[in-house]
């Protein structure tokens, strides 16, 4: 063998080699940031939300969902905060719920009334903004992911008190 061909045939074998120590290393799947928006709001007597709110994993793989803080603006109005522990395991590309009681502002709790008034056929828009904490599978550490979530609000029909967003 020429001195051109075994060095040829080394190359080949170590990037072989390299190639297949590289495909024995643990998968890393990719992570996305988390979506939060706002499912449910159902007033309750007193003055209560009970808001539910839907948490998706955009990720490749599952993640451990530790805590939510932001804020919950309805119409153009100020905003209330949101704090919720969360302690929930979403697999990938999956969502589930959360819910969180808060005391509306009087402007907020009065733009639902009007709305109430309207019937199915009245909206009224929100935003959700903030943070939520994960911890992405086969990872030891949590992260910290903002959010930012807008949509409509609508009563529900024959759901007294109840608004949903599509």
């Amino acid at each position: 063998m020429t001195s051109t061909l075994r060095t040829t045939v080394f190359r080949v074998s170590l990037l072989a080699a390299t190639a297949l120590l590289a495909a024995c290393g643990p998968e890393k799947k990719s992570v996305y940031p988390p979506a939060v928006t706002l499912q449910q709001v159902a007033a309750k007597p007193g003055g209560t939300w009970h808001v539910t709110l839907r948490l998706r994993n955009n990720s490749y793989g599952g993640m451990s969902f530790d805590r939510f803080q932001g804020t919950l603006r309805v119409g153009n109005l100020g905003g209330v905060l949101l704090d919720a522990k969360i302690d929930q395991d979403i697999p990938s590309f999956a969502a589930d719920v959360t819910v969180i009681d808060i005391l509306p502002t009087a402007e907020m709790s009065k733009a639902l009334a009007e709305l109430a008034a309207k019937g199915s056929s009245g909206s009224l828009p929100y935003a959700i903004d903030g943070s939520i904490s994960a911890t992405p599978e086969k990872e030891d550490k949590s992260r910290t992911f903002d959010v930012h979530g807008k949509n409509w609000l609508s009563p529900v029909p024959g759901i007294p008190d109840t608004y949903r967003s599509p």
